[in-house]
């Protein structure tokens, strides 16, 4: 059994591991809501961070152990990340197609990139329309992380009942506003559905990006490079 120390520094180890890459998102505020502040994945991981106890560092831990480099806590945090700041900016599809590319290229430096650019553009379109942004409630943007986190992370294998733990463990602690009992039935939910072969609907194949999308992206991967070694 792992110790504190070695939990804790793992811990440590993920939230500081991804470098700060993008600049914009919405702020996912210490009680859950979402606010106009500019953040972006690396802050968002290091609120996360603060408030995760022994037991929540844990079950990152050991939910890696379970699914291997699938189950990368940086997969499932992005996951978090994507339903928290992207819920109302972000298309279903757009955010599970990019999830199953991640799971097969386990490029997340290009995949947040491409969320940002993503993001961007439907606030640039909601601004020029002068429309507000939609009031999503936490309680979806917590489903919204778990049908990322399935597509990302178990692709289309079942969700076992340690897995089910673990999930609830991890969304609790990145959505502390939402009732754990609520998470609970969710996961649950989640499972029965893919059980019966009705969780896969929607999961795609990991549509690539157009030739000209990558060459974008990796013009401003190279560029944010540049400017972080100078």
């Amino acid at each position: 059994m792992e110790n504190q120390s070695s939990i804790s520094g793992f811990a440590n180890k993920v939230i500081g591991s991804l470098p700060v890459v993008g600049l914009i998102a919405r702020i996912f505020s210490d009680e859950g809501g979402v606010g106009s502040d500019i953040i972006d994945f690396a802050e968002f991981r290091r609120r996360v961070g603060k408030k995760c106890s022994i037991n929540d560092s844990r079950a990152f831990y050991e939910f890696q152990t379970r699914r291997g480099r699938a189950g990368d806590p940086l997969y499932v945090l992005l996951c978090c990340w994507l339903a928290a700041v992207g819920a109302g900016l972000l298309k279903t599809e757009e955010i599970l197609e990019g999830v199953a590319r991640l799971r097969i290229s386990n490029d997340i430096e290009f995949e947040e990139q491409n969320f940002i650019a993503l993001m961007n553009e439907a606030r640039e379109r909601r601004a020029k329309l002068k429309a507000p942004p939609p009031a999503i409630p936490m309680e979806i943007r917590v489903e919204k992380a778990l049908d990322a986190t399935y597509v990302c992370c178990f692709g289309r294998d079942p969700i076992e009942e340690e897995d089910e733990t673990l999930l609830v463990t991890m969304l609790s602690a990145v959505f502390p506003s939402v009732q754990q009992q609520e998470i609970q039935q969710m996961v649950k939910n989640k499972a029965v559905r893919v059980a019966e072969g009705g969780g896969d609907d929607y999961i795609p194949e990991g549509k690539p990006l157009s030739k000209e999308a990558v060459e974008l992206q990796m013009k401003d991967l190279q560029f944010l490079r540049q400017n972080s070694e100078t």
